[in-house]
């Protein structure tokens, strides 16, 4: 068996972290289950924790009226569910669902911002690791848009 911090450094947000800021992650961490269809978190609820997908696969969805949900990604092992732990007011921006039997690694919003406060090299890495993600799923998200409203003609 694995301890979270064997899990952990496996995964491409935290590759290249020291050993000490690792320890420090995955002391805020814990293991976490979801069943096909159960929500991870819910669009305007407090954002207290984000996820490492380890298996399984998670739809982020944003309500579309009149449409109903609709997918702006699918996540898969290795990815990282939620960004609105690390940035006021820590409400969640969409809503997170399994897709299908999901095991993630569950890490305490509030923890870690208090280890960052603490180390602001540790803050520092994950604020980097993190814009860096967010970067990448803009430009997913920007390519899906165009892919859907890039061949409508106004006029």
């Amino acid at each position: 068996m694995q301890t979270l911090e064997q899990l952990i450094t496996a995964a491409p947000l935290f590759a290249g972290l020291s050993d000490a800021h690792l320890k420090l992650i995955a002391g805020c961490g814990r293991n976490a289950h979801f069943a096909a269809g159960q929500y991870l978190f819910h669009e305007g609820a407090p954002a207290e924790h984000f996820f490492l997908i380890r298996e399984g696969a998670v739809a982020l969805e944003v309500d579309a009226p009149g449409r109903g949900a609709l997918i702006i990604e699918t996540l898969h092992p290795g990815d990282v569910a939620g960004w609105s732990w690390l940035f006021e007011p820590y409400r969640w921006e969409l809503d997170a669902r399994a897709g299908e039997p999901t095991r993630a690694v569950a890490f305490d919003g509030l923890c870690l911002r208090g280890k960052c406060e603490l180390d602001h090299e540790l803050g520092y890495q994950l604020m980097r690791r993190f814009a860096a993600s967010l970067t990448e799923r803009l430009q997913a998200t920007r390519m899906q848009l165009l892919d859907v409203y890039g061949h409508e003609h106004v006029g």
